[in-house]
């Protein structure tokens, strides 16, 4: 449509007598979006799809080489004014279609300027592989040929029938992950071990294979071509990839979200089969394979593939089940366009969204998209360095360069030369300058508030084990759990059959002993000293008898409640001394025993804390007051309860070598908080719950730094 703004042009004379035409290799589809035609033109030799709206469609069917541009265009006015595209919409249009060598013309060819354009092109494309390094692809060969033999199996595979395997198989998978998720989630802790890391790279490769085998069938099964096999470096792994992009030209919808979701479906029979294999099978390398090869199905379909804020699967699916092509695109020019209109006051810009929800779909998916990318190549940054540390920091200067330096480069060429900006280019400039201004302030100068949290337990001050000090069966449960108790009541009685012959027995002993003694005096002092030593030794026997004996009887050995919810399981049972029955706990006094890390440690240390209050599990709304806290300044290994860690439900990272689930995978600080038992929430030994310290308040941008330098000198000791 001619907008006013763009209707005439000032560069117009310079191609306005040029005799265009779009290339004989152009192929034009036809598609609706939203219920509105657009045309989408495809470049048989690069598989490269440029969309066009109808009127732009219509002005660049009727170009010819025997009529030049302004001709073809005033001709187009004549018959529809409104919906033929403007002067300025034609350079754009014909600029764009240049640089892709959609175009033919009959001036006499510039040599140089082809090169140039090459070059360019060639510069484009190396300045969006710099910027997507962790993501570096490679093409190899056309594997059209091969799928074209291969269509009668595709149609088998891609049908109705083998959608109905397909959920069989995924929904036998499900449940055999629910009845072993413990162990799965168990197994998962060693998944970066040294001596796994062969299989995860092994199942990694097996999935990414089936999973480009199904985009490339899939565009078969419909009649798309597949022109492109070769390896994508994720990360410096080699790993298949397949170009899809033929799905841009199918009409249907339904046809491209199959296609986007090709990959994912067929990761998800894969890891319902090696479930099944995994499930069946014993410690081994077939084990191993499976369990690695469900981890990437299930974890890369989660967090890469299916989520719609990285140009993966998901984000295709997004498009077409939104109507919306070039999501992200149009996401940052509706940012642009915000920041245009609204902050630099430019009056002639355009915004890509028709409609209001349009507007807010784009703005929110920019923005999420945006951090969540932040995020995710963080995050591998971090994983590269961990391993390869050079490797790491040479990624991360390009990366820096790339997304930072840059972009303000480019910031600074556009608020200082762009077309745009020409009435309000002053007004740009102050507003940028204000709002870096206000950015550094309001991060540097302005103290904010400051905490952290750590995980814990709440235990009374006055607690112990109850043990048998001696060994017996257990005859009577005296007492029933959860009962409260005073100093000396009885809890439970055992029996010990041997122990009544033995003292009997030593009774016997002493009584001749005693015997023999007096005997001694009378008649033979010699052999007094061996039966003193005799009967000295069957005293202390007698007395360790009868001590065994009024142990039989387990006592409270102070007030509190008596808990033992396994107590009528121990009727009968022999057990052996020091077996631990129960526990007796004095529920006046409580503190919470918190688990703190290396990372915020330095913070409880270092800085004064302020405040720290108690969140216990299952009251979340309540909060206990801190009265006192003590750190303990010394390295823990093994934690206070094993719910605390990742085996007991936890936030706890552990070590897979410990069959307890207690010893931590890194060294821990211990803190124990005295707490107000007054809050009105119920309080019970071996609680878990979250203590959070309230720190002085501090800038943001100090703070960031700071939590930089601690990441950087724990995991490099640099």
């Amino acid at each position: 449509m001619a907008q006013n703004d763009k209707l005439f042009h000032e560069s117009w004379h310079r191609i306005a007598n040029q005799r265009i035409a779009l290339r004989s290799s152009a192929r034009i589809h036809r598609l609706m979006f939203r219920g509105s035609p657009w045309y989408v033109v495809q470049d048989a030799y690069s598989s490269n799809f440029y969309r066009l709206r109808p009127a732009a469609y219509r002005f660049i069917a009727r170009l010819r080489l025997d009529r030049t541009i302004e001709e073809v265009w005033n001709e187009a006015m004549a018959r529809d004014p409104d919906e033929t595209p403007g002067q300025g919409d034609v350079i754009e249009l014909l600029a764009q279609l240049y640089h892709a060598n959609l175009l033919h013309y009959t001036a006499p060819p510039d040599t140089a300027k082809l090169f140039e354009r090459r070059q360019k092109q060639q510069q484009r494309m190396m300045a969006s592989k710099v910027k997507n390094i962790m993501f570096f692809r490679i093409p190899l060969f056309d594997p059209d040929p091969l799928l074209k033999k291969m269509l009668p199996f595709i149609h088998l595979l891609i049908s109705p029938g083998a959608a109905l395997v397909w959920f069989g198989v995924v929904g036998m998978g499900i449940k055999i992950a629910i009845d072993n998720f413990a162990q799965l989630r168990v197994q998962s802790e060693g998944i970066l071990a040294p001596s796994n890391l062969f299989f995860l790279y092994l199942g990694l490769l097996a999935v990414k294979a089936l999973h480009e085998f199904g985009h490339a069938c899939t565009v078969r099964r419909f009649g798309g071509e597949v022109h492109t096999v070769g390896v994508m470096f994720m990360v410096f792994s080699p790993l298949p990839y397949t170009d899809a992009s033929a799905v841009w030209s199918f009409p249907i919808r339904w046809r491209r979200i199959l296609v986007s979701g090709a990959g994912i479906i067929f990761e998800l029979f894969a890891a319902a089969v090696a479930l099944f294999v995994w499930a069946h099978t014993g410690p081994g390398m077939v084990h191993s394979l499976a369990y690695n090869i469900v981890f990437i199905a299930s974890i890369s379909t989660l967090l890469l593939n299916i989520n719609p804020l990285m140009r993966f699967d998901g984000y295709y699916i997004l498009c077409d089940l939104l109507d919306i092509p070039n999501l992200q695109q149009q996401s940052y020019q509706q940012l642009t366009w915000i920041m245009e209109r609204f902050g630099f006051g430019c009056k002639n810009v355009e915004t890509p969204a028709a409609t209001p929800k349009d507007a807010a779909i784009y703005t929110g998916y920019g923005v999420l998209s945006s951090l969540y990318r932040l995020v995710i190549f963080s995050s591998i940054l971090l994983f590269v360095a961990d391993r390869f540390l050079i490797a790491g920091i040479l990624m991360a200067v390009i990366c820096i360069a790339a997304w930072v330096i840059l972009p303000v480069f480019k910031a600074i060429g556009y608020l200082a030369t762009s077309p745009k900006l020409e009435r309000t280019r002053p007004r740009a400039i102050g507003v940028s300058a204000i709002v870096a201004g206000l950015v550094f302030v309001f991060t540097y100068f302005v103290p904010f508030p400051a905490d952290f949290k750590s995980p814990g337990i709440l235990k009374a001050v006055d607690y112990s084990i109850v043990v048998n000090p001696a060994s017996g069966y257990v005859r009577e449960i005296l007492v029933e759990s959860g009962t409260r108790v005073t100093k000396g009541t009885q809890l439970m009685r055992l029996e010990n059959p041997g122990l009544p012959p033995k003292l009997k027995e030593t009774k016997a002993a002493i009584e001749e002993t005693q015997v023999r003694y007096q005997k001694a005096m009378r008649e033979l002092p010699s052999d007094m000293a061996p039966l003193a030593s005799r009967l000295s030794s069957l005293n202390k026997r007698l007395e360790r008898l009868r001590k065994e004996e009024h142990e039989l009887v387990i006592k409270a050995s102070f007030p509190g409640v008596w808990v033992c919810p396994r107590a009528h399981d121990f009727e009968g049972v022999w057990v052996q001394r020091g077996t631990p029955l129960g526990q007796l706990i004095n529920d006046e006094k409580f503190h919470f025993v918190s688990v703190v890390s290396q990372f915020d440690v330095s913070q409880l240390f270092a800085e004064g804390i302020r405040a720290a209050e108690v969140k216990l599990a299952g009251n979340a709304g309540a909060t206990v007051a801190v009265v006192s806290y003590t750190s303990i300044p010394m390295e823990h290994t093994t934690l206070p309860s094993s719910a605390l860690g990742w085996a007991g439900g936890g936030t706890v990272a552990l070590d897979a070598t410990d069959p307890r689930g207690l010893r931590t995978a890194e060294p821990f600080y211990e803190v124990r908080a005295r707490v107000d038992t007054t809050a009105g929430v119920p309080f019970l030994h071996g609680r878990s719950g979250k203590i959070r310290f309230s720190l002085s308040s501090e800038p943001l941008l100090p703070r960031a730094w700071r939590a930089l330098r601690q990441v950087i000198q724990k995991r490099y000791q640099l």
